[in-house]
């Protein structure tokens, strides 16, 4: 019951605080680039999730940024993840984002002026086009993060792991950095519209290097990456 009532009434407040600052963060972006204003959209993140009734920490060493570009590789568990990494990287970054959310009304327009790259999960065509996007973004020193699951758990268990991020690393070379982000499923899991106070903590893992994995076949990469996220989210706070 409690859990009910805390969720009706931070629903509201919680879209409001995001409205605001989405407008803040569109004017801005008339006038600096998404790489100018990664400082702006981290303190965005932590009030975000503060009014999304969250704690926000971090754990481990965050990559520096002087030394990337990186892919960073996260367990997807909850709507809280993007304000999750964005608040813990010190750099700017891109991902993929499903094509829908394009149309949405003012996040659409973030979206695509922040360089998110539409990806079409369903036609193996276009997802691998998105992908090549990716490999060009990340040959031009751009960072990007991707969630090896594709989806969002259903059950709070990291789930089967997709080839085409490692499909990417394979093609570029680029460090690996695995997180893992803590709390979140509990906070808001993907069939609960209800929302739980809590701890949310992000984990970065060791760096993933080319020396470390360019002997290794795809699948034994992907099961190298899924074997650190899982010791990350099983992580003694």
């Amino acid at each position: 019951m409690f859990r009910a009532i805390f969720s009706i009434i931070l629903w509201p407040i919680g879209a409001i605080i995001f409205l605001i600052g989405t407008i803040v963060y569109s004017v801005s972006i008339v006038f600096f680039s998404p790489n100018k204003l990664h400082p702006l959209a981290r303190v965005l993140a932590r009030i975000f999730m503060l009014f999304g009734g969250q704690w926000f920490r971090v754990k481990g060493i965050a990559p520096d940024p002087k030394n990337g570009p990186y892919l960073y590789m996260i367990n997807h568990a909850s709507l809280f993840d993007a304000m999750m990494v964005v608040a813990s990287i010190r750099h700017y970054f891109t991902g993929v984002g499903k094509v829908e959310q394009f149309s949405y009304p003012i996040w659409g327009y973030l979206a695509k002026q922040y360089g998110v790259i539409p990806i079409v999960r369903q036609q193996l065509g276009q997802a691998i086009n998105s992908l090549v996007k990716v490999e060009e973004a990340i040959r031009k020193g751009v960072s990007i993060m991707l969630a090896p699951e594709g989806t969002r758990t259903l059950t709070g268990q990291l789930g089967t792991f997709k080839k085409g991020p490692f499909h990417v690393a394979k093609n570029t070379g680029v460090t690996i950095i695995p997180m893992g982000l803590l709390g979140a499923y509990s906070a808001k899991s993907k069939s609960d519209w209800r929302i739980q106070p809590g701890i949310l903590t992000t984990v970065f893992g060791d760096p993933i290097t080319i020396e470390n994995y360019e002997n290794l076949s795809l699948e034994e990469l992907q099961e190298l990456v899924k074997k650190k996220i899982s010791e990350l989210i099983r992580t003694k706070l």
